[in-house]
């Protein structure tokens, strides 16, 4: 095994220091034959002794996150971002369909040292404090990934079967996403707001990128769906 290796799907690749790996509908990794997803939109390759993930595309973002979820950016098309960490997750999504993939570094630049009192799932992130019910509406949206093993593919719910799942009406579904999408947004969460002021049409898939590789949720809060289900909180 190299320095750098990529697993998708229990596949894994192994470029060497003189490559550059495409990923995308086409390239060194065929993620999938969907229509919406760039035929080049990933780049890594390393340059002047450090590897690099890069944008390449020109409409989708991914989500970038170290395996602790302590670290999280948003690469938009054009960016490039450093591969420091010894794991780091890799996650965008194209059309209805939601692909992660990770990288693992031999000699990572960065470590993260836990602590005993960190917490993963916290429904705290700085100063938002989610209630049961918009923490179930999260989980709802991503238990499609939540319950997968590993890296792959999964296709986030629409707001209707979301809705569905919990036995909620869709009005009071969407009304609930706002809040929970207004919440992160004003903490500088990315990527849930289109121009002045409006909700960004992708907003379910990149909740989901965000609560995912942050830990807001994880495969222990799945309870919530049954918890939560028909429970109304107004």
């Amino acid at each position: 095994m190299g320095d750098l290796a990529i697993d998708f799907c229990g596949e894994w690749y192994e470029p060497s220091d003189e490559d550059v790996f495409d990923i995308g509908r086409e390239g060194d990794l065929e993620v999938d034959d969907n229509p919406y997803l760039h035929r080049r939109f990933l780049q890594i390759a390393r340059y002047d002794g450090i590897w690099w993930l890069s944008n390449v595309g020109s409409m989708l973002s991914a989500t970038i996150a170290d395996g602790s979820g302590g670290m999280q950016a948003w690469l938009a098309p054009g960016a490039r971002i450093p591969l420091v960490f010894s794991h780091t997750n890799v996650i965008f999504t194209a059309g209805p369909t939601t692909y992660e993939f990770a990288v693992h570094l031999k000699t990572p630049s960065f470590r993260h040292e836990a602590r005993d009192e960190d917490q993963a799932g916290d429904t705290t992130i700085g100063p938002v404090v989610f209630t049961d019910s918009q923490k179930a509406l999260i989980v709802a949206l991503a238990e499609p990934m939540l319950r997968r093993d590993g890296t792959g593919f999964s296709a986030i719910p629409s707001s209707a079967e979301a809705a569905k799942r919990l036995g909620w009406a869709l009005t009071r579904f969407n009304r609930k996403l706002d809040n929970v999408c207004d919440k992160l947004d004003r903490v500088g969460v990315v990527g849930l707001r289109g121009g002045a002021g409006k909700l960004a049409t992708n907003r379910r898939a990149r909740l989901v990128e965000h609560a995912v590789t942050s830990h807001l949720v994880t495969p222990a809060d799945l309870n919530l769906l049954e918890k939560m289900s028909g429970v109304d909180e107004g």
